[in-house]
């Protein structure tokens, strides 16, 4: 048996980072490790050039599943851009005051999450902070808690919990619903690799920090299981 820590992920929108690459920001159905690494980072108040906490933090383990469907969510925007020739300013309201006429307008899209509800688990043979400190983090968090951006704060709070269980999954499992959920239905779940595991897939994510400061990500193996195919 394992300590594992399990703690509530829920609220009206999200958004799982994917590819940032021009005007689209996508999302994933599930969040990937490196943003369960973001918000225990956040609860610690660990900032982002603190490449020594990032690390540390690369060597628990982590697990997430959904509790019910959320729905997509699409917002457009309209971004003002200058072109090259324009430099020497001290901010983007000068730079685009010395455009002028010649500044560039465009839609950039955001992709979200609506009905947000998750429940996450870590665990670690070595950590740095124990799961019992963490859980205290997360009870009182340094920094304000986001899903994914910081448009989309929680909704409630994450209800940290320590449980005895052979395997994430049944962590996750042994964790109750929150309180003002009628009903679940569990789905989905994306865990690093665990002793013992038998995924449904495998893939590779970049969700291992390198350097949230530069914003570096390593692919990492994720293991998926369909709750569905398990019941």
């Amino acid at each position: 048996m394992r300590e594992h820590l399990v703690w509530t992920i829920a609220g009206p929108m999200g958004s799982f980072g994917e590819s940032a690459r021009a005007e689209r920001r996508r999302t994933t159905l599930i969040p990937p490790r490196s943003a369960l690494v973001g918000m225990v980072e956040a609860a610690l108040g660990i900032e982002r050039g603190d490449d020594g906490a990032h690390e540390a933090l690369n060597r628990y383990g982590f697990a997430v599943q959904s509790l019910d469907e959320s729905a997509p969510l699409r917002d457009y925007h309209t971004v003002q851009s200058v072109p090259e020739s324009v430099t020497g300013t001290a901010t983007r309201g000068a730079a685009i005051a010395t455009a002028g006429r010649k500044v560039h307008t465009l839609i950039t899209i955001r992709d979200y999450r609506t009905d947000i509800a998750m429940r996450a688990t870590m665990w670690a043979d070595t950590p740095r902070w124990t799961l019992a400190e963490l859980a205290r983090a997360l009870r009182a968090p340094a920094f304000p808690l986001y899903i994914g951006r910081r448009s989309c704060p929680l909704a409630s709070p994450t209800c940290p919990l320590l449980v005895h269980a052979r395997t994430p999954l049944e962590a996750l499992a042994e964790s109750a619903a929150p309180i003002w959920m009628p009903s679940v239905r569990p789905g989905l779940v994306c865990s690093d690799p665990f002793p013992g595991g038998s995924p449904d897939r495998v893939e590779q994510r970049p969700s291992e920090v390198l350097s949230r400061a530069q914003w570096h990500f390593a692919n990492r193996e994720a293991w998926y299981f369909d709750a569905s195919s398990r019941q």
